[in-house]
């Protein structure tokens, strides 16, 4: 046995597989340190007659950590019908398990047709719950949670990436992106001509030997990543529209001098980018504030 606290290989790969009944589980792997597997799911792999994976090298690498030979199956956002009525006809079987490369599978991974067809065919569907980037990154930010909204890659075309902005940017929750090095300079820089300075948090190789967290506001970070393009796997947290407005000091006077030479319209679209606050709350500030002249 392994001295190591954190060399989970330690699963006793000789030992007999627990049983379990046929279906298909969901099996939740480790976004970076293989210590955060849960025992669980390590018997649910074990027991596997069959596991869908995104990529069978990444995958392998884990269960080769794990002492175990398996049988793989590709499942991705590129599989067919076929490829899924496979899946289920080997879930009625014997034991399937689905896996992403990572973290949880169907959050922001292909998967969620096949567990659908699963239930509607009457095939039992488990899960393993675990890692996720999106909770790792929310519970470390520092920015509120009671009310998230999880926006996966927003689209790299400039155009319909801002409709997508414009779309959820008033949401008055925390906004959760995923981002890749390349990507993330301009990602930024479109977050803040759009939603102003709100607050934010670039969370960078979560549980890994380099693990990053910075805070900033939008147009910090965006000043921050413009040239240098970080590496690894990035999760994007934005704060909803209100939560820079403490720190960048009461909005209303700034809507006051706007009011002095644009109509309430054109004043509050611009306050309300400015301070990254609801359009629909800002005009009807100035609205009371024209009526009070």
């Amino acid at each position: 046995m392994s001295s190591d606290p954190y060399d989970y290989s330690l699963s006793e790969p000789d030992k007999p597989a627990k049983a379990i009944d046929s279906g298909l589980y969901i099996v939740a792997t480790p976004i970076g340190n293989l210590a955060d597997m849960s025992h669980r799911a390590i018997e649910m792999l074990r027991a596997a007659d069959l596991i869908a994976v995104e990529d069978s090298r990444v995958t392998g690498k884990l269960l080769h950590h794990l002492g175990l030979k398996k049988r793989m199956r590709p499942y991705h956002d590129h599989s067919s019908d076929a490829d899924r009525e496979a899946l289920l006809a080997a879930a009625r079987q014997g034991v399937v398990v689905l896996v992403s490369d990572a973290g949880t599978p169907l959050i922001s991974d292909p998967g969620y047709k096949l567990v659908r067809a699963a239930r509607e065919a009457g095939i039992p569907v488990s899960t393993a719950p675990g890692a996720s980037a999106v909770i790792t990154a929310l519970s470390i930010s520092g920015l509120p949670t009671d009310r998230f909204l999880f926006a996966g890659f927003l689209p790299s075309k400039a155009k319909a990436r801002a409709d997508v902005i414009a779309e959820i940017g008033n949401v008055k929750s925390t906004l959760v992106f995923y981002e890749s090095g390349p990507r993330l300079g301009a990602t930024l820089a479109a977050l803040a001509e759009q939603l102003g300075p709100r607050e934010a948090v670039v969370a960078r190789e979560l549980t890994k030997k380099f693990e990053e967290v910075v805070s900033g506001t939008l147009p910090e970070l965006a000043e921050r990543y413009a040239v240098a393009e970080p590496k690894g796997e990035i999760v994007l947290i934005v704060g909803a529209p209100g939560e820079a407005q403490a720190e960048q000091g009461d909005y209303e006077s700034a809507l006051r001098a706007a009011l002095e030479t644009l109509p309430p319209a054109k004043a509050a679209k611009g306050i309300a980018k400015r301070f990254g606050v609801d359009r629909a709350e800002v005009y009807e500030r100035a609205m009371a504030l024209k009526a009070k002249e």
